[in-house]
């Protein structure tokens, strides 16, 4: 019960510094004038993997590579299969084609490059860096199809930065909720792996089962919270393009700079069972939003109760 209770403080401080180096980060581009676009691409739709970006590195550097893979490889799954199965319980979420349509496509060749770039059995500062160059030649494409407001996917990502409507009012406000942001990521990531690695020992399952499930989880709690306040909103769009931002900076951000640290080497389940499960619900979802350009309640069930059998599977088929 005190493993489960560490984790859930480390989840807390995560879920608060996340949000708070959201608002704090998003005042300060307003007030460099930087664009609502960019800000929507590169803080909030990134901004949101701040959880699993200290928690991986954290990981790394404590040469816990299960934890630091486990933790990306499922939030990419839980984001998919879960948040937006949620959303689209909430409300069918129809969507805008082309820089949804993009994205998807984006996570799909994403996810490919993680399967080839892991097969050897690590991943190491040359995949790293071709991660990390993928992600910049995105970065470029998705800013340059979108200068133009009057590109409809462009307002995407304008919501994106305006969904938050809370933020900081003075230029020391704005310090000080960044700097205690960064200072709750840390702390949040350091307590969180304290009570993950106690309940694996406890319960007598791997490190990466954790990181693939409870850790996961708990640093996809911001992505959570932004995509079901938009579906909430009815602000569709926002809720599955945030979700697909964080996929990308996940696999092609986090992992990068995770091994650019340690080199990882990556735990026999990921590579037999995990991988494949994120390969699959990504093609699921491009699959979806190709079809109809919406995912409706009937696509939110499947979503969900995919990532019901995957939890179920991780536990009782792939738990060692």
């Amino acid at each position: 019960m005190m493993n489960f209770l560490i984790l859930a403080l480390g989840v807390a401080l995560l879920t608060v510094g996340g949000e708070a180096l959201i608002r704090g980060s998003l005042t300060s581009a307003r007030r460099l004038g930087i664009s609502p676009l960019l800000s929507g691409i590169v803080i909030v739709g990134f901004g949101t993997s701040a959880p699993e970006l200290v928690v991986s590195v954290e990981a790394a550097l404590n040469h816990q590579p299960d934890i630091a893979i486990g933790n990306v490889v499922g939030s990419n799954i839980g984001n998919i299969l879960l948040i937006l199965g949620t959303c689209a319980l909430i409300t069918p979420l129809a969507v805008k084609p082309l820089v949804l349509r993009r994205d998807a496509v984006t996570v799909v060749v994403a996810s490919i490059l993680f399967v080839v770039l892991v097969s050897s059995g690590s991943l190491g500062l040359v995949g790293a860096l071709l991660l990390l160059i993928t992600l910049v030649c995105y970065l470029i494409w998705a800013y340059l199809s979108e200068r133009s407001h009057a590109v409809p996917s462009a307002e995407v990502h304008i919501a994106e930065s305006e969904e938050l409507t809370t933020l900081p009012k003075s230029g020391l406000w704005t310090v000080a909720t960044v700097i205690v942001g960064l200072l709750l990521l840390i702390s949040g990531s350091q307590v969180l792996l304290i009570g993950a690695i106690g309940i694996a020992e406890h319960f007598n399952v791997s490190e990466a089962v954790i990181g693939l499930t409870l850790v996961a989880v708990g640093t996809s709690l911001p992505e959570f919270s932004i995509s079901v306040i938009a579906a909430l909103r009815r602000h569709a769009d926002v809720a599955v393009g945030n979700v697909l931002g964080s996929n990308i900076f996940n696999l092609l951000g986090i992992l990068a700079v995770s091994a650019l640290l340690q080199p990882l080497p990556v735990h026999a389940r990921i590579l037999q069972f995990d991988q494949w499960v994120m390969l699959g619900a990504s093609l699921l979802l491009l699959v979806f939003l190709y079809t109809g350009n919406r995912l409706g309640r009937l696509e939110g069930g499947i979503l969900l109760a995919g990532y019901g059998i995957y939890v179920a599977l991780s536990f009782t088929q792939f738990g060692s």
